[in-house]
């Protein structure tokens, strides 16, 4: 075993992501990141940590400015030594080189990432990991639609375009666990399975009637309604897809609310309107990740974020409305 360079496992993931993209340590991937990892971004499956090393080289030449700021991480461990945390972060930059964006627009942008990690002597070894895609996006010019069209293009078409992950590309990793047995956890679950059961008045008795809202596509707002538009938008786009929770965990530290984290995936056609407009009946997996923060009147902060470009990538793949 390795002699640990940090105290804790969240001092170990803001202080890995600091010396990665603040301080420019791309060479720490190498031994940061498992030789043979298997990460699962929403935009596409990524196997070992060269491509992880190219890809974060790609994100610094477009925005050589770029900061990752760790607004919190939440965790679980086992007997064994292994953690899995959910670190939710906000991501700025400024757009002054060459990339997926295109030329360099000199616009600012601000958005939320939240990876799920897997960590073992201070390696991550498996990944889940969704940016909001939709809100840098439009920071940076784009429709997220019509930016999805214009990725798939920029690959070759439709016939060579790189795919958007969904679970027949999955792979084992040595991550088989499922979180821990936290009530907060277990809360913030059971909300998820009501909503998307349909059952959308779970949210006023359960949520603070001032709770703050943070969604994917940079949306947000205070109180109940903005809280039900979202997840009735959300699920009456996908209205007959299958919901599953993959990872639960909650923690309750000193200072800090109780908190807890929640991956989960709808998987289905796109079959209602909503938040993706007309149905096509495109097959579509969506990776979605929630935070949750709980005070004296119930959920008062809630986080969702997945990856909008994604999906619109996969019903035009679909539809083939390039």
């Amino acid at each position: 075993m390795t002699v640990p360079r940090y105290s804790d496992p969240e001092s170990y993931i803001l202080g890995i992501t600091k010396d990665i993209w603040e301080d420019r340590g791309i060479s720490l991937l190498e031994t940061a990141y498992a030789p043979d990892i298997v990460m699962r971004n929403a935009g596409g499956m990524k196997v070992g940590n060269t491509s992880v090393i190219d890809d974060t080289l790609a994100k610094m030449a477009a925005f050589p400015d770029i900061e990752i700021l760790g607004e919190d991480v939440i965790w679980a461990g086992d007997p064994d030594g292994r953690y899995l945390s959910s670190h939710r972060s906000i991501i700025t930059g400024t757009h002054t080189g060459h990339g997926v964006y295109g030329p360099p627009t000199g616009r600012r942008f601000t958005v939320r990432c939240i990876a799920d990690c897997s960590v073992l002597d201070e390696v991550i070894d498996d990944e889940w990991l969704a940016y909001d895609t939709g809100d840098q996006a439009l920071q940076l010019g784009h429709d997220p639609a019509d930016f999805a069209r214009a990725r798939i293009m920029a690959e070759g078409g439709p016939d060579t375009a790189a795919r958007p992950f969904t679970p027949d590309q999955d792979r084992p990793g040595p991550y088989t666990a499922a979180g821990n047995d936290s009530e907060w956890g277990q809360r913030l679950a059971d909300i998820l399975t009501r909503i998307m059961g349909k059952d959308v008045t779970v949210i006023r008795p359960e949520y603070d009637r001032a709770v703050r809202v943070e969604h994917a596509g940079g949306m947000g707002g205070w109180g109940w309604q903005n809280a039900e538009a979202f997840w009735m938008r959300l699920r009456s786009a996908f209205p007959s897809a299958a919901f599953r929770i993959h990872h639960v965990m909650g923690r309750s530290d000193p200072h800090q609310p109780h908190r807890a984290a929640v991956r989960w995936s709808l998987d289905g056609k796109h079959d209602g309107f909503g938040r993706f407009g007309a149905p096509t009946g495109a097959p579509v997996h969506l990776m979605g990740f929630t935070h949750a923060e709980f005070g004296q009147w119930g959920l008062r902060r809630e986080f969702t974020l997945f990856d909008e470009v994604a999906i619109w990538k996969q019903i035009h793949l679909h539809t083939g409305a390039v």
